[in-house]
């Protein structure tokens, strides 16, 4: 029986895009029954209508002051839906407890870093800063803290010593579009091992070495 799955948006949708294209392309058995965005103007929902999949806005700025509520009307909608997977790429929203309970393991994330270095924004500017050798990105599943959450899977890149944010956010964008289709893939074929992933501390320590 397909999977039902589900991705969430903010903006163009580029990872989105590379999800939809290796699934064409390889015929994964999953349906994509709903793009949804916390923005009405994210570029991704024109993309996602395009390719025939429904899609729905739910628009943070209607919750202000009431982000308990926001993550119970999102849980909701995908339960309705009932959605197998939750995928976020670039949902820029920090989702609390009454949303990650019911969707414990069963939500992904990719974040544009080696996480545990540099939750939230600005990633490639912050590794720059730092001095770091190394960047890349990670895909975990979400919990209520900032890109918290159990490792699935990295992916590195060197730094050179010209790079600028942008053209290191261009190389370490290059690997997210490879990763994040591999990784759902794995847990459509139940191949995804989550893990605490006990070598990341290490490869965060080389990073800045």
């Amino acid at each position: 029986m397909s999977k039902r799955l589900a991705i969430l948006i903010s903006g163009r949708g580029s990872n989105m895009e590379s999800i939809l294209a290796a699934a064409k392309s390889e015929s994964w058995d999953a349906e994509f029954c709903l793009v949804l965005s916390n923005k009405p103007d994210a570029a991704g929902l024109k993309t996602a209508a395009a390719a025939g999949i429904p899609t729905r806005v739910l628009d943070h700025r209607e919750y202000r002051g009431r982000r308990p509520d926001y993550d119970t009307d999102l849980a909701t909608i995908l339960q309705a839906e009932r959605v197998d997977l939750v995928v976020l790429a670039g949902f820029m929203r920090i989702l609390g407890v009454n949303f990650t309970t019911p969707f414990a393991q069963r939500a992904l994330n990719i974040h544009p870093s080696l996480l545990p270095l540099y939750p939230g924004l600005n990633t490639h500017q912050r590794a720059l800063d730092a001095g770091d050798s190394k960047a890349g990105c990670t895909i975990h599943f979400i919990d209520e803290t900032l890109d918290g959450g159990e490792i699935v899977a990295q992916a590195e890149v060197p730094i050179f010593k010209d790079d600028d944010a942008s053209t290191l956010a261009a190389r370490v964008l290059i690997e997210e579009h490879k990763l994040y289709p591999r990784v759902v893939r794995d847990w459509l074929d139940g191949k995804l091992n989550p893990t605490s992933n006990p070598t990341t501390s290490a490869r965060a320590q080389e990073a800045r070495s």
